[in-house]
Formats: structure tokens, sequence, C-alpha cells
């Protein structure tokens, strides 16, 4: 009974907040006069990556750094082919240019290089730093590209709109601290939910193989699943997509660089020739099957089917 209480409530602090975290985002986004997407690349990725951080960082210090990687992997598909699926199911998104010229070939960029990286069996020390720098790299790039939109919007805004933008950043703290509070309520009630839904299906003769494949793994991914939900719900397509991009791109250069630089992460032949070109593949879909610059209903579909397919052969091998 108590980790049903325990499920009803971790379900609550979900949405919850998952609705602070967005609704806090977005306005620190209008205060400080960048896209929601440069929010969603940067802070809503780092944050929702946070279980997978902490995750990854406990298995490197335990000596499991491989852990870490098949963490990393599929969260990355999973962000793809269940993530981004199910909120282009509520609400089309619909995508800007820049992303196809810029978020998606990093994205794709980015997993080419971990896998040419994993291809000597390990992924070391100096592969690390390689992936933490990256990641600096990276920042800059969104740091400059942030810049430049406030340059570019701020001549083009009347009195009227200049004023009422210096009223919204008074109570910038108020918003950052909302953004932090949803953060750790959507952490908690991730892990709430992940607790009790192992306890519940123990009680009822479930392997514990079956949990570690399916609540578990999705557990990890539960903070991006419910911002994207709930973004769709409120039609913020740049906080979806940024989202998904930044977090993928956070777990390939943060986590993985991190820990390997903690402990080396060796890399099995069957993930350097199925598991990390799984993930390109899934990356790779971003261009192949979005048309008109927005993903539909009806391509959302072969997301789904794609990553059920992958969770098929990765049961069968």
């Amino acid at each position: 009974m108590s980790d049903v209480v325990l499920f009803i409530l971790g379900l609550a602090a979900l949405v919850v907040g998952g609705n602070q975290f967005i609704k806090g985002a977005a306005r620190v986004a209008t205060a400080l006069g960048v896209s929601t997407l440069i929010i969603g690349l940067t802070v809503v990725a780092l944050g929702t990556s946070a279980p997978e951080l902490l995750v990854s960082l406990r298995a490197a210090t335990t000596a499991s750094s491989d852990i870490a990687l098949g963490n990393v992997i599929g969260s990355n598909i999973a962000n793809i082919g269940v993530i981004l699926a199910i909120s282009a199911l509520i609400t089309p998104i619909k995508l800007d240019w820049s992303i196809f010229r810029r978020e998606i070939p990093f994205v794709i960029g980015f997993s080419v290089l971990v896998l040419l990286m994993a291809l000597d069996g390990e992924l070391g020390r100096v592969d690390g730093l390689i992936l933490v720098l990256s990641f600096a790299a990276f920042s800059t790039l969104i740091y400059r590209q942030a810049i430049r939109e406030r340059a570019e919007i701020e001549p083009e805004l009347t009195v009227y709109e200049q004023e009422e933008r210096l009223t919204k950043r008074a109570p910038l703290v108020w918003e950052a601290a909302r953004v932090i509070g949803g953060l750790l309520v959507l952490v908690v009630g991730a892990q709430f939910l992940v607790d009790s839904s192992v306890n519940i299906a123990r009680a009822f003769g479930v392997s514990d193989l079956v949990i570690g494949i399916t609540m578990v793994a999705v557990g990890t991914s539960l903070p991006e699943l419910t911002i994207c939900v709930l973004a769709s719900l409120r039609r913020e397509d740049d906080i979806v997509l940024g989202n998904v991009l930044g977090s993928n791109i956070s777990n390939l250069l943060v986590i993985v660089g991190v820990v390997a630089l903690i402990q080396p992460i060796s890399v099995p032949r069957p993930v350097q020739t199925f598991d990390l070109p799984v993930m390109v593949v899934f990356a790779g879909l971003l261009l192949l099957f979005v048309r008109g610059r927005t993903l539909t209903r009806r391509t959302a579909p072969v997301f789904l089917l794609a990553y059920a397919a992958f969770i098929a052969l990765t049961l069968v091998r």
C-alpha cells in the first residue's frame, strides 16, 4: 500500500515539478532576451540529464564505468525514439531552420565521434578530455548565439516592450528559483516513481532483468519525458527540441567525458558494432523523417517502431 502511495506522489511530483520548471525556464528566457531553444539546449537539457549523470558517476566510482556508457546509449536512443515521438504525437513539432543547420548536425557529429573513439575497445582519459573540451566549445558557441540574439532583438523593441522586459527581469531570481525547485521536485518524483514501480513489480513476480530493462532504464528518462510532454501541451516546441537535442549532447560530452576521466570505459565488441551505430542511426532519423521542417503525427510512429525493434533485438541478443 505504501508503494502505491509513493507511486501516486511520484506521479504528482513529476507533473507539478515539470510545470514549474517549464514556466520558470520560459520566463527566464524572456527576461534574458534569448530564445527558449537556447534555454532548452542548456538549462533544461543539463537539468533533465541529472539522473543519468548521478547513475553514471555512481557506476564510475564503483569501477563499473561500462554501465555509464550503456546508460547514455539507452537514454539517447530513448530520447529520440520515444520522448520526441510521443511529444510529436501530442502536438506536431515545428523546427526552425537553424536547428537543421546547427543543432541536429552537432547531435549526429558527436554521436559519430564517440563511435569512432570506441572502435579501439576503450574510451580512455584522453577521449574523456576531448569530449569535455568539446562540450566547453559547444557551450561557448551557444553563449555567443544567445548574445547575438539579444543584440538583434533589443534594437527592434519599442519603448513599451523595453520597459516591460525590464520589469520581467526584476523577479528573475524568483524564476530561477522556480526552475531549480521544479527540477528538484522532478528528480525526487522520478525516484519515487521508479522505486515504487520496482517494488510493485517484484510483488507480482516480475524478474529483476525485466525490471532493469524497462523501469530502471525508463526511470532516468522520466524528467525528459515529463518536460517534453508538458511542453508539447503548452506548445513550447523549442523547449521540446532543446531538451532532447541538448540532453543527447550533454549525455555524450559531459557524462561519457567525465566518467572516462574518472575511470576509462571498456567498450565490448557488440557495443561497437550494434549499440553505438544504432545510436548514430537514430540521430540521423531526425534528418530523414522530418518533412517540411515539422515532425508530424504521421512520422512519429516510425520513431516508436524503430525503438521497439531496437528493444526486441537487444532482448534477443
